[in-house]
């Protein structure tokens, strides 16, 4: 079995078709097809089930991507340790970050590195911090700026960052905005609420402490957005519980402390794996950014 022959199988397997692989890869489509039934028979059973208008995984066949793209991360891994060692940075740096995190001034950082790090390509996913959590997990993020939740395990690390309250956002003529006053959990669990999708950390922030306070509430309005979310409190559609930076996204929007709710805070971290698994690239980002090098 050849790395070759690994990288031929998991760009099809990404792909689930032949000709777009092969076109990815720049082989040709004969070669890539080749490659792939010879790596089945030395495996002695298929890899993909094949129609004529794509091509899907069997079993044996996603077995082998999870063995597959872990063999291919610690081959790039190896090369990246090496070029580390020579004074050179080369390979990807794969992060991931949710929307508008705090405590990260995400654009200006990977600008500054690529100035610092000119070889190094820069891939970025934004997605909710626990699907971002188990990416870094499985080896296919080096890092994410995400919301702590349960991180610290055998698989992840979590560097805190920086910790907010949440707070209370609503439209100027609503009346919670008249009464101008602190609110707990209790006073608006009957609002009808905005939020984002059960995976985003200030959505888990809130419902862990509305949890806590034994409040129950209905989020009648979830988005995927910032943008959408303040668009809907614009309309005085309903009130949102959102961390405190988010105040100054939309100043016409009225902002009101949201107390009796214990230690909840959200706090944002950076998860990456154990100091022996993380990558040279990874190591280099988190170092501008306690620096202040953004």
């Amino acid at each position: 079995m050849e790395l070759r022959q690994l990288r031929h199988f998991l760009a099809v397997a990404e792909d689930q078709h032949f000709t777009r692989a092969a076109e990815r890869l720049m082989v040709s489509q004969s070669g890539l097809s080749a490659s792939i039934r010879a790596l089945e028979r030395e495996l002695q059973t298929p890899l993909f089930v094949r129609t004529t208008r794509r091509v899907t995984l069997t079993e044996a066949g996603r077995a082998l991507l999870v063995e597959a793209e872990r063999v291919l991360d610690r081959v790039r891994a190896a090369h990246e340790a090496v070029a580390a060692v020579q004074g050179v940075l080369r390979g990807t740096l794969a992060l991931g970050t949710e929307q508008c995190i705090a405590g990260v001034p995400v654009a200006g950082l990977l600008a500054a590195f690529r100035r610092r790090h000119p070889d190094v390509e820069i891939r970025l996913r934004q997605a909710g911090s626990g699907a971002l959590a188990e990416e870094v997990a499985a080896g296919r993020l080096d890092l994410a700026f995400v919301v702590r939740t349960d991180t610290d395990t055998e698989h992840l690390r979590a560097v805190a960052l920086t910790s907010e309250p949440m707070t209370v956002l609503c439209h100027a003529d609503h009346p919670l905005a008249a009464a101008g006053a602190a609110v707990t959990p209790g006073d608006i669990g009957g609002e009808v609420f905005v939020d984002f999708h059960p995976d985003w950390g200030p959505r888990r922030t809130t419902d862990a402490a509305f949890a806590a306070a034994g409040v129950r509430r209905t989020v009648a309005l979830e988005v995927n957005d910032v943008h959408s979310l303040l668009d809907l409190l614009g309309e005085n559609l309903g009130i949102a519980v959102v961390p405190h930076h988010f105040r100054h996204k939309r100043p016409s929007l009225t902002a009101l402390p949201l107390k009796g709710t214990g230690e909840a805070a959200y706090e944002t971290v950076a998860v990456l794996p154990p100091p022996e698994a993380t990558s040279p690239a990874a190591r280099a980002l988190m170092a501008l950014l306690e620096t202040g090098g953004a």
